[in-house]
Formats: C-alpha cells, sequence, structure tokens
C-alpha cells in the first residue's frame, strides 16, 4: 500500500477544480503580472472565483483567444483535448480533457459545457458533466481605450471537500499563473500578426 493514499486520492479533485475555473491558460508565464487581481473563497466544497486585469488589446484579439476551442490544446500546456462538439449561433457545447500536475500526482480532468457568446462582451459557460458537480462562469470584457478590461467570475461545487488554507492559496496561484499566461498568449498573437 501506497503511504497517504486518501489525501493523494482527495487532491484529484482539487487539481480538477483549478483547471475547470481557469481554464485555459497554461503556457509559461513570462510577464509582470502584479496588476492581475484574483480573490477565491472556499466554504466546503464550494469555491467562488474572481479574476480582474488589463491588456493592452482591443475586445476582439482578446475574444480571439477566450473562445479559441477547436486550437486551446496547442496553447494550453494541461489540455490533451479541445473541440467544439455542436454550435448553434452564439451557442457552443465544448468538450475538453487534459491532465494536470506531475510525477505520482497526476491527475486526469475533463468537462462538457455549455457555452453562451455575446461578442465581444461575455462569455458564459455552464458545466454539463465532468471532473466538477457544478460550475458556472462568466467573463465580461471592456475597452478602456487602447487597453481591453477582463473580468472573470465562476461559482463551482467540487466532487470532494478542499482544504480550506491550502486549497485556496492553491487555487489563487494557480489562477494567477494562467490569467498572465492567457495575456501573454493575447499579447502574443498580436505580435505574431504584426507585418
Amino acid at each position: 500500500m501506497q503511504p497517504h493514499t486518501p489525501f493523494r486520492r482527495r487532491r484529484g479533485p482539487l487539481y480538477a477544480l483549478c483547471l475547470a475555473l481557469i481554464a485555459p491558460c497554461a503556457i509559461a508565464a513570462t510577464t509582470d503580472n502584479r496588476d492581475i487581481k484574483v480573490a477565491v473563497a472556499v466554504d466546503g466544497d464550494a469555491v467562488e472565483t474572481d479574476v480582474s486585469f488589463s491588456v493592452h488589446a482591443t475586445p476582439q484579439q482578446v475574444w480571439q483567444v477566450l473562445t479559441d476551442f477547436d486550437h486551446m490544446a496547442q496553447f494550453v500546456s494541461t489540455l490533451s483535448s479541445s473541440r467544439v462538439l455542436e454550435q448553434n449561433g452564439n451557442q457552443l457545447k465544448v468538450a475538453q480533457s487534459g491532465k494536470a500536475g506531475s510525477g505520482p500526482l497526476l491527475f486526469a480532468f475533463d468537462s462538457v459545457r455549455e457555452i453562451d457568446l455575446a461578442p465581444y462582451l461575455q462569455i458564459h459557460s455552464h458545466l454539463l458533466s465532468g471532473s466538477m458537480k457544478q460550475l458556472d462562469g462568466t467573463t465580461e470584457l471592456s475597452a478602456q481605450g487602447e487597453m481591453t478590461d477582463i473580468h472573470y467570475h465562476a461559482k463551482g461545487v467540487s466532487s470532494s471537500w478542499i482544504p480550506p488554507l491550502i486549497g485556496k492559496n492553491f487555487i489563487a496561484d494557480q489562477t494567477l499563473a494562467q490569467f498572465s499566461a492567457l495575456r501573454q498568449e493575447i499579447l502574443r498573437r498580436q505580435q505574431s500578426a504584426k507585418p
């Protein structure tokens, strides 16, 4: 019998929760992220997350990254698969799967989400099935001159109990890294598009 098996089993849903709340954005982040504001609240198996930051890009440029579900696995390192299953106008059904962690602490996750799009203002995501019991998230975009403000709010229910301090800090740290990477991907695409 391997040591600490119960703890290791409990951590699987924690990884899945973090990935679902913040997905997608797991490329390496090298830009300054001190202005990205992250707030996480944990109450038993319920988690609420808020993220706010700005990027020097138009809402349309930000939108291209946030809604590029069919190519997301190419720039999100934790995703092994991401694809649009169905599309009906501005409503999508998106399936994603992947793995997080390393070594013996490597956990699989999956989700099927209903995505409602209001171009270039809002993206709402509702979990239909997957590694969590429940998850709803909304991303809002607001143009501010040459900048776009991004606010993300999510409420989720994990399939198991989350350690209050460790879980909260882990989710906050991962969320900060993920949204820093998201901004980097937006800027990378801008740079690549320049003649």
